[in-house]
Formats: structure tokens, sequence, C-alpha cells
């Protein structure tokens, strides 16, 4: 029976790495709204144009992902974390004071390469400090800074763009990450033994556990052994493929509520943030029973599934009821999110720590690739066909593809976490 473990890390690290990862992706979810709200009227940017932006932060995103990732397992997340705060408030604050479309490219462009570490960066810090039985909870809560900051970034930016106007919504909105860079650097430790807060004993009771995690599981010898690990690579897809589904609701959400008749941006802000309460209340309850019964599979499939048949039933519906569709987009929107912590607690399960970092990073990646075709596609596919159904059957599409390729790379047969290993060989 393993020791009970300070519960003080909870209430001490949780926060900050919800905050921190809620401000990155404050900076990067407003983009639509300032699209919605006249951005693109006002530096004469054209549908194409308005779908290749909204896209490019993946793309900075694809490509640094890795190297910020192996700095963080190598060096320091905490160091990597600090600085990155700092360059996208200012980069964020600058999108504000743009007056061309050129250098709007190269600052969205920018922004995806600074804050392409945070995602992965997180994951291994929360890898150091919570152990297999809490990980995906604590995946969950760092996560939850997505669906929480679009919820209340839905009514903000709304209300901001609405009286102020874009250009002082982004700045307004990117100053905090600089401010917070300060909290981060003195309140959090990259490792277990530096924490001052914790006793002698409740660091050697963490270590200890996380040790033996690590023991367990088979080695791997380098990271182009993990990369070519029949997991890892269909995991690479699948999560580019749910991320399509993602990102094209995520960046064009408010685009499709605010083209409803009689609707304006504030209560568009208001209808945006629906689907991210079910998505909160979602991921919860996932990531508690996922731990529980230290089943992971089996919670992520299932949504993603829930996800693809609520696309496709928003296609159905069309433009003939805008309430229905609506209901099928909240729900959509929560299932999306629902398994979020069971499927980043996978990878430091089934990979050791030497190559864990470079793999979650890789998959991370091809997230990043699969969320700049689904904002860009999705984007392309509303100006071109003056309707929202084809993005609707592209997105339902490529959560059922998501969802198949999950049960296809999780099969019990190939895929044993550590403890049930362990079990086998014991009978």
């Amino acid at each position: 029976m393993p020791k009970p473990l300070a519960k003080k890390r909870w209430y001490r690290l949780i926060p900050i790495v919800f905050i921190t990862y809620s401000l990155a992706y404050l900076d990067r979810a407003n983009f639509g709204f300032a699209l919605a709200g006249g951005m693109g009227y006002d530096l004469n940017i054209t549908v194409a144009m308005s779908s290749l932006l909204g896209s490019l932060f993946f793309l900075g995103y694809f490509f640094f992902q890795i190297p910020g990732a192996l700095y963080a397992a190598n060096k320091s997340a905490k160091l990597l974390i600090f600085w990155s705060l700092i360059l996208w408030g200012l980069l964020a604050m600058a999108t504000g004071m743009v007056h061309n479309v050129s250098l709007l490219i190269v600052i969205r462009f920018m922004l995806g390469v600074v804050e392409s570490a945070v995602m992965p960066s997180m994951l291994i810090f929360l890898s150091r400090w919570f152990t297999k039985a809490e990980r995906s909870r604590a995946n969950t809560f760092l996560i939850l800074g997505n669906p929480v900051t679009i919820l209340w970034m839905s009514i903000l930016s709304g209300h901001l763009v609405g009286t102020l106007g874009w250009r002082w919504m982004f700045i307004i909105e990117g100053a905090p990450g600089i401010i917070w860079a300060l909290f981060w650097w003195y309140l959090v430790n990259d490792k277990v033994k530096d924490a001052k807060w914790l006793s002698e004993s409740q660091k050697a009771d963490v270590e200890e556990q996380l040790l033996l995690e690590q023991q367990s599981i088979k080695p791997v010898k380098n990271y182009a052994e993990a990369f070519k690990s029949r997991v890892v690579i269909l995991l690479c897809l699948q999560y580019a493929l749910w991320s399509i589904g993602v990102y094209g609701f995520v960046m064009w959400l408010p685009s499709i509520i605010n083209a409803a008749p009689n609707m304006n941006i504030v209560t568009t802000g208001w209808l945006s943030s629906v689907p991210y309460i079910l998505a909160i209340i979602m991921m919860l309850i996932t990531s508690y029973y996922s731990d529980r019964t230290l089943k992971r599979k089996e919670f992520i499939w299932p949504f993603l599934l829930v996800g693809a048949l609520a696309f496709y039933g928003s296609y159905l519906v069309g433009t003939s009821n805008f309430w229905l569709s609506f209901i099928l987009l909240v729900i959509a929107g929560g299932a999306m999110y629902a398994p979020y912590g069971p499927f980043f607690a996978i990878i430091t399960e089934i990979l050791p720590g030497n190559v864990a970092g470079g793999a979650i990073a890789l998959i991370n990646s091809f997230g990043a690739l699969g969320s700049f075709f689904g904002a860009y596609l999705v984007g392309y596919l509303n100006g071109t066909t003056h309707s929202f159904d084809a993005s609707y059957i592209f997105m339902s599409g490529s959560l059922f593809m998501s969802a198949l390729i999950t049960i296809i790379a999780l099969r019990k047969k190939e895929v044993l976490y550590p403890q049930q290993k362990l079990a086998k060989k014991g009978h």
C-alpha cells in the first residue's frame, strides 16, 4: 500500500499551473473575437487571409514544440515558462497595435513559437510532482485552463470589443501574462527536492513513489526508439485529428453564432461561453473516474465519438433551427474536452522519464498541425461555401477517425500499464 503523499502539492501547485495555462490560452483564443468584432474590416482582411491568420499560430507552435520540451525536460521548465509568459504577453499586446496584415502575420506566427513549449513543459512539470494515481486529475486541472479561460474570455472579450474595440481587448488581455511571470518565478520549483514548503520526509515519500513507477516501466534507449514506437505514431495521428475538431470549433464558434439572425457581439460572447461550462464539468468527472479505475482508453474514445455525432447532428439540422443546432454544438464542445486528462496521462505511464517529455512534445506538435488545418480549413470552408455545413461534416469526420484510432492504438494486448504487467508476471 503506497504511503499517503502530501496534499499540500495540490493547493500549492495546481492553482499556479492553472492560472499560467489560462493566460496562455487567453492570448491564443481571443483572436476569433477580434475577427468577429471588426478587426477584419479595419485591416481589410479577406476571408482567406483571416483563415490563414487564425491558423498561423499553430504553425509556429508545431515547429518549436520539441526543442522547447527537450529544454524543459533536460534543463528547466520553470525558466522556459517564465520567459514565455513575458514574451507572449508582449506579442499579444502588440497585436492590438498593428496597422497592416504583414506585421500581423509575423506576430501570430511568433506567438505560436513562444507558446509552443508551454503545454509539454507543464505536463513534464506535473509528472515530476504527481504519481500515476493522481496524474489524470493533475493534467485535467492544467487543461481546465483552456475551457475555463474561453468561458470568461468569451464574455469579457465580447464586452471589451463592444465597448472599447478589438485593439484595447488585445492590450488589456495581454498585460496579465507579463505580471504573472513574476509570481510564477517565485512560487514554483522544478523539482520536489527544492521545495522549501515540504518537509524532508514528505519530499522523500513523493520521490520514492515516482522512482518506483519509473522502475516498473520498460526502458526505452533514446528518442529515436520512442518516436518509432507504434503507439506513439498512432497517438500522433489521433491527436492531430482530434485537434482539427477542437480548434476548428474554438476559432470559429464566435463567427458561427454571430452569423445567426438578430445576433450581436455581446450576446455572441455569452452564448460562446456555454459549451465550455459543460466541458469543465465533463473534464472533472472523466479525470476523477479515470484515476479511480486506472483506465484511460475507455475514457477517451467514447467522448470523441459523441463529439463526432453531435457535429453531424448540427449538419443535419442546418439553419432550420438555430437553438437545436446550438445545443448540439454545446454537446460537441463538452465531449471534445472531456478526455484530455486521461489522454495525457497515458504517455508518462507507457514511456520512461528519459523519453516521455520528447514523446509528449511530438504528439502535441502533431496536435498543433491538426489545429493549423482545423482552424484554416474550417474558415476556408465557411468562406467558400457561405455555409457552416461543410465545416460540421469535416469536424465530425475528424473526430470519428480520432475515436477509431484510439481504440486501435491502445489495444490491451499491446499496451499494458506497468502495474498490469507486474500483476500478470505474478500469476
